[in-house]
């Protein structure tokens, strides 16, 4: 089994603070991570599929997994 690393670890933990002004998050991801927020979407999304994402924050991935099944299902 493959281990998050550290990168991996603070996008979930990102992931899931609350944000209370648009923008703040974005704002966060390139000042705390260096990246572009669609990178970190890309990377977010992979993690989602990643069974050591679910081992880490089952609950968060959980969750993410089923907002983003319910995307996919309105398409």
């Amino acid at each position: 089994m493959d281990e998050l690393t550290d990168r991996d670890r603070a996008v979930l933990a990102l992931e899931a603070r609350a944000w209370r002004t648009p923008g703040a998050k974005e704002a966060a991801i390139r000042e705390q991570l260096g990246l572009a927020p669609v990178r970190y979407y890309q990377l977010l999304n992979g993690l989602l599929d990643r069974p050591e994402a679910l081992a880490h924050d089952p609950v968060l991935v959980n969750r993410l997994r089923r907002l983003r099944e319910a995307r996919r299902a309105r398409r």
